[in-house]
């Protein structure tokens, strides 16, 4: 009994003994497992830190070859580095490509606008020397060097209209190609007077003068009773006159000229800017039309009586004009008119003002030009461009 009692006891030892050993080795292989876990869950952390560097010099050896030296940025500062270069590339191409543009429609507009204005015999026109900055109310004008060549200013030079009292200037030549005798007397006759428009003269009928003080009054103050006697007492009378006037406008290359009588009142007088300023430069060749043309007033004796003239161009008294030659001119159909000769800037020139409406406008005009070709030359320029 007491046999099988100390067997009994023995098994459950053992089977203990076998039970404990059981655990502990579960127990060694559940750790050894988990230790294992703990490696595999570390491994690719520490295989991936690893890994970035080596993309890195990839990279950048990618880079390196293709010969492109780019410092490593961060994300956001080569975000903001990329937009600010892109912005700012495209802000500058597109204001270059906005004032290329717009330089080339001006260039363009400038262009078309001086094809558009110039003559058809192509001769410069308004636009052609930057004369947009010149605004000239005249409906017609010219500015011209005295020799000719090209124009420095022109504005409807090549329109045909009537002349007015410009006419006398071609007179004045006529009377002295002539070479009459400037002392000899002539008469105011009713044959003078104006009938037509019906202006006024203090030269009363029968009065006696010289033919050199009736030149000096037709120039100076446009004397109409003056020219048309000196057309009068020219060899053949004045039909003969007349032909010798428009005989000497053919000379002078005025082909779009036409004249009708010595005076200008008749609106048949006509002529251009252009061929005007022929004759101008054609009449500055006689000393006596340069005198005369500029004398700012004069005295003079008829009947009796002592008369005052003044010269009908103010400026000839002006101590800031030049003037070598001037006359003016007027009636409805013409408006006021004004040649003159002058050294503006240093530089004789020829300018004709035609078909003015206000009462100072010519003479607005002519200081206006004054004015814009003294400051071309104090600018350096050749040309008021």
């Amino acid at each position: 009994m007491r046999t099988m009692l100390r067997a009994v006891v023995l098994w459950g030892v053992l089977v203990v003994g076998a039970g404990l050993a059981s655990m502990e080795v579960v127990h060694a292989a559940d750790k050894a497992g988990s230790k294992s876990e703990v490696q595999k869950s570390k491994a690719p952390t520490t295989q991936k830190a690893k890994a970035r560097p080596v993309s890195k010099q990839s990279s950048s050896k990618s880079v390196a070859q293709q010969g492109k030296a780019v410092p490593p940025v961060s994300k956001a500062k080569s975000t903001r580095v990329a937009k600010a270069k892109s912005t700012g590339v495209a802000k500058a191409k597109s204001t270059g490509v906005a004032k290329a543009s717009t330089s080339a429609a001006r260039a363009g507009n400038s262009k078309s606008s001086r094809a558009e204005q110039r003559p058809e015999n192509g001769a410069p026109s308004m636009a052609w020397h930057g004369q947009e900055h010149l605004a000239v109310q005249s409906g017609s004008a010219l500015v011209i060097a005295q020799d000719g060549g090209e124009a420095l200013y022109e504005k409807n030079a090549r329109v045909v209209v009537p002349i007015a009292s410009i006419t006398k200037l071609m007179t004045a030549m006529v009377v002295l190609d002539s070479m009459p005798n400037l002392q000899a007397p002539i008469t105011i006759t009713d044959d003078d007077v104006d009938y037509v428009k019906g202006s006024r003269s203090r030269l009363q009928v029968g009065s006696v003068l010289t033919r050199e003080m009736a030149l000096l009054l037709a120039l100076m103050s446009s004397e109409n009773r003056a020219a048309n006697a000196l057309g009068r007492h020219y060899p053949g009378g004045l039909g003969a006159f007349v032909v010798a006037m428009n005989r000497k406008a053919a000379s002078l290359g005025m082909s779009r000229s036409h004249f009708a009588d010595p005076t200008g009142l008749t609106s048949n007088n006509v002529s251009t800017a252009h061929d005007l300023a022929r004759m101008v430069a054609a009449a500055y060749r006689y000393p006596l039309i340069r005198e005369f043309s500029t004398t700012s007033g004069v005295t003079a004796e008829v009947k009796g009586r002592d008369l005052e003239y003044r010269n009908t161009n103010q400026l000839v008294k002006s101590p800031t004009w030049e003037i070598g030659l001037s006359k003016t001119g007027y009636i409805q159909e013409a408006g006021k008119c004004l040649v003159m000769q002058a050294r503006v800037a240093d530089r004789p020139v020829v300018i004709v003002l035609l078909d003015s409406s206000g009462k100072q406008t010519r003479i607005g005009d002519a200081n206006r030009i004054k004015r814009w070709m003294e400051s071309a030359s104090a600018a350096g320029k050749a040309t008021p461009a």
